[in-house]
């Protein structure tokens, strides 16, 4: 997308290039070197070339106090600047003295890339997956998104699908904005279930942030096949990735994130910061992500959907569906069979049903497939 397209609120930026950068002191040594490591530039720096003091310079360094051996992660998009990150420490041992900063770097006219994969299924009705491409050496918060994606990619185009599959690789949060103002009412009419997938690399528990209203699909789906493990559910309030668009009231898709650690320095103290890096993520920890999505994904393909077909209360009696003797057993049956039937909105699964009825699966599909037969539900997509 050209820098200057218009994305509903938001506009496309410059695109950032940059080629080296770096503070030398009084004899022409680098104390602070991109190419060392790449965060110790703040991120869409303009260029810049200068001689100045150190207490000229410090208006320009960024480092976290409470990480003192850490780089931390900081970008400048919409307002030009310049600027380098070092740790704590790091900072502490500069001495006064004179200082050339050099940052070699273009701000100008490009684009912003991303990528979408379409996997047809049987079924137009479409589940979307989508990752970010956006933060320069991060492990977890960054890479374990775009690898567990891909290899769920690389799973659903070798299987049998009953759903469409609409998989993106875009930047955080102006990516999405982006995707959203080129595709919006097609996904609005086509998606049932939607997973933003970061943060999921390590191995400590898993965390949860639903949708914004919380009770979709996608959340149930969620909410059950993490029963089998640890994990934390959050409010949709402290959310911070792209389900802040998928969720927007004007968007309002049924999105939700299940990751690992989340994005945020209480349970995930590396977060945005040089400790982001590949030890802390692991080959257990990204099997385990896309185990659960595996099975939130095969939950989904095994989903059976009911609608009602007669306003109001049908009458079962004179279809031979209702017990004409009222007994203790038949109560609880029939306390069943209207559960179905308050439940079959084309929303709510069959297993949805059951647990808020808190009977068994199968009695539930039973009941519905009876009532099927006698052309009172129909079965939805």
């Amino acid at each position: 997308m050209p820098s200057g397209t218009q994305a509903f609120d938001w506009t496309v930026p410059d695109e950032w290039t940059i080629r080296d950068a770096y503070v030398a002191d009084e004899a022409g040594n680098r104390i602070i070197d991109f190419r060392e490591n790449n965060l110790h530039v703040l991120g869409y720096s303009e260029p810049v070339d200068r001689t100045l003091d150190l207490s000229e310079l410090q208006d320009h360094l960024y480092s976290s106090p409470e990480q003192p051996d850490a780089i931390p992660y900081r970008t400048s998009y919409y307002k030009r600047r310049w600027g380098f990150c070092l740790s704590e420490n790091r900072r502490k041992q500069l001495k006064p003295g004179r200082y050339r900063a050099v940052i070699d770097s273009d701000l100008k006219p490009g684009v912003m890339n991303y990528a979408d994969l379409i996997l047809p299924g049987t079924s137009e009705r479409e589940v979307l997956l989508s990752t970010y491409v956006c933060h320069p050496s991060m492990a977890n918060n960054e890479l374990s998104g775009p690898v567990v994606t891909a290899a769920l990619a690389r799973m659903l185009a070798g299987m049998d699908r009953r759903f469409t599959y609409r998989i993106l690789f875009i930047p955080e949060t102006l990516g999405s904005i982006v995707y959203l103002s080129r595709h919006l009412e097609e996904m609005k009419r086509k998606t049932i279930a939607g997973f933003v997938v970061t943060c999921v690399g390590d191995e400590r528990a898993y965390s949860f942030l639903p949708s914004r209203l919380g009770n979709t699909l996608a959340d149930r789906i969620a909410r059950r096949v993490l029963r089998v493990v640890e994990y934390k559910e959050y409010p949709f309030t402290e959310n911070g990735s792209d389900e802040r668009q998928y969720c927007s009231p004007l968007v309002d898709l049924p999105v939700v994130s299940i990751m690992r650690s989340k994005y945020d320095t209480a349970s995930f103290p590396e977060y945005h910061t040089s400790l982001d890096n590949l030890d802390l993520i692991t080959p257990l920890g990204l099997q385990g992500a896309f185990d659960i999505y595996r099975h939130c994904i095969d939950a989904l393909e095994n989903v059976k959907l009911y609608r009602a077909v007669i306003p109001g209360e049908p009458q079962l009696g004179k279809r031979g569906l209702y017990p004409d003797l009222s007994t203790t057993d038949t109560f609880a049956a029939v306390k069943t069979m209207m559960g179905v039937l308050a439940y079959a909105d084309g929303n709510h699964g069959i297993a949805d049903v059951a647990e808020i009825l808190e009977v068994d699966e199968s009695e539930c599909l039973a009941i519905a497939e009876k009532f099927a037969a006698a052309g009172l539900l129909r079965a939805v997509e």
